[in-house]
């Protein structure tokens, strides 16, 4: 049962912000012009060649193909949904299905993903340095979405039990997506999307990479301007 409190609202942000590994390469099945509903067949004749290439695409049983999206740009929007896994959750998703997240502004993307990043470096014990870099994916959103901000315990700073189960319950009766307030960027906004036809294909913005000093990241770096900010 979904807890009460969330109310439906219409988002319109002529910028919406995401903040993703740079390692990925496009994948030419999602950049081709090919109807998404003929994708499933056209994968399995370019397995016959390239049997790995299955891995790279990803499972797209988790997206109908009336909600896919393809064109040039359409593998940033795809992978979240392609790629997720259980062993990847997040806010609202337990991982058996993918979420599109981003925030109202790059302030709330830097540290959403900061917040995540430092996790995963505590967790693998990594030595101290610059670590991986990022970009910027900058979208637009005008959509009706579910605001869970009155939904009790949806934005607890690090217990996902309610939020996964609120998003689980929310997405299955048909909702297209999430708004709230950023849990780690006071007066920001973030988004959580379930299809990936709810909001543009995104262009790439400028990269950053993030200076681990063995227990926190203390400096983020732009690549296109070369400075270099301290986290507070």
């Amino acid at each position: 049962m979904v807890a009460a409190g969330a109310v439906s609202r219409d988002v319109r942000w002529a910028q919406t912000f995401r903040i993703i590994r740079s390692i990925y390469p496009p994948i030419d099945l999602f950049e081709d012009i090919a109807d998404p509903r003929d994708w499933e067949a056209l994968l399995s004749v370019e397995e016959k060649t390239n049997p790995r290439i299955r891995l790279a695409v990803g499972d797209l049983g988790k997206v109908p193909a009336h909600r896919r999206v393809s064109g040039p740009g359409s593998s940033l929007l795809m992978a979240p949904f392609v790629h997720c896994s259980t062993d990847r959750p997040g806010r609202f998703t337990d991982g058996s299905y993918g979420i599109y997240y981003a925030g109202d502004s790059e302030e709330v993307a830097l540290a959403e993903t900061i917040h995540h990043h430092q996790a995963f470096m505590r967790a693998t014990g990594e030595a101290a340095g610059w670590t991986s870099d990022f970009r910027v994916l900058v979208g637009t959103v005008d959509h009706r979405l579910d605001d869970v901000n009155g939904v009790p315990g949806v934005l607890d700073p690090d217990d996902y039990r309610a939020s996964q189960e609120e998003g689980r319950v929310r997405r299955a009766a048909g909702s297209d997506g999430l708004l709230w307030n950023s849990v780690r960027w006071s007066g920001g906004q973030c988004i959580g999307l379930f299809w990936p036809d709810v909001i543009s294909v995104p262009a790439q913005g400028r990269h950053y990479s993030y200076h681990w000093d063995g227990d926190r990241v203390d400096y983020v770096r732009q690549y296109d301007t070369g400075k270099v900010f301290a986290v507070t």
